[in-house]
């Protein structure tokens, strides 16, 4: 079987590369590792956006932005084609890895975490194991780790720290807003692995997201960024076989639906893990194509008022 690191390094690469056109930041640590900075203390850009995502994807998807509107309000959507689902999304992007070394914290997604088998469980489900001697790791975070983070991460993986990448970005700017769109997938085949479906069984999927604008607070930003799947998100997937949790998808079926993300956070106590999984991992809708029936079955549909709501159009 391939390494996803290996299969994701094309991305960090051309990241690296065109770091002054794409407005991030490469900076090699003393220890060796280097931090590539999408938005903590650079503008980042559209582009390094969809690099983002195709890292986090480990390199196993293709994306696109275009123009369409929401309502009558044009918005930039990110369109994705994603082969070995399972892996892309479960193995990869998800953000499986609560990171904590030292005084410093965040979400960790990316092909390293097969390399740290974070979680466990995750890569026993979908039958993977990488033995690559680099290792790519995105965070969502406001700061940039440091060398103690870096090394801890390395020390993890199983890798030298020279042979480290690490992708950073703020919720709360351009490339975290694109890279939570590129979620949309992900966050399908998480509840449908919390759920005890089995993901290898999906063949191919592809998926389009509004691209949410960028707020001055993180937590505006999570909002905004989060309804952007929950009420417009579009998932295809191709399966072998229908399941009758395919229903329970979409994101009206959470009692929750119909409010901006935000209100619902705060609801919470600004505590994700206390949000309804049905209306945090969900999308707008979701399309099933059953390759073995040939039938093709269609649940949700996009709601444009929450989300121009959310986005705060004027």
């Amino acid at each position: 079987m391939f390494s996803i690191n290996g299969t994701a390094m094309p991305a960090v690469r051309e990241m690296i590369d065109h770091r002054d056109e794409l407005g991030i930041a490469v900076a090699k640590q003393g220890n060796g590792a280097t931090c590539i900075d999408c938005g903590v203390r650079v503008p980042g850009s559209y582009r390094a956006g969809t690099l983002f995502v195709e890292a986090c994807l480990g390199g196993l998807a293709t994306t696109v932005i275009t123009m369409d509107r929401v309502g009558d309000v044009p918005v930039p959507f990110l369109h994705l084609v994603i082969e070995h689902p399972a892996l892309a999304c479960l193995g990869s992007q998800k953000a499986g890895w609560v990171l904590k070394a030292g005084n410093y914290s965040a979400m960790a997604s990316g092909p390293a975490r097969a390399l740290a088998s974070k979680p466990k469980e995750t890569y026993r489900k979908i039958g993977y194991q990488d033995t690559s001697g680099t290792g790519i790791l995105a965070l969502e975070a406001d700061t940039l780790p440091g060398e103690e983070v870096t090394g801890f991460i390395a020390g993890k993986c199983g890798i030298e720290r020279e042979n480290l990448y690490v992708l950073v970005a703020p919720t709360r700017s351009l490339v975290g807003s694109v890279q939570i769109s590129g979620r949309v997938v992900t966050a399908t085949l998480h509840k449908l692995e919390e759920r005890g479906y089995d993901t290898r069984r999906i063949s191919q999927a592809t998926a389009r997201s509004p691209i949410a604008p960028v707020k001055k607070t993180g937590i505006e930003a999570m909002g905004t960024t989060n309804d952007c799947n929950i009420y417009y998100g579009s998932v295809c997937l191709v399966v072998e076989g229908y399941d009758p949790v395919f229903e329970t998808l979409p994101s009206r079926t959470s009692p929750d639906y119909g409010r901006p993300f935000s209100r619902v956070l705060g609801d919470a106590g600004y505590d994700f893990l206390k949000v309804d999984s049905m209306l945090a991992f969900s999308p707008a809708e979701v399309t099933i194509n059953d390759s073995e029936s040939g039938e093709v079955y269609h649940f949700g549909s996009p709601n444009a008022d929450v989300l121009l709501e959310s986005f705060g159009v004027r």
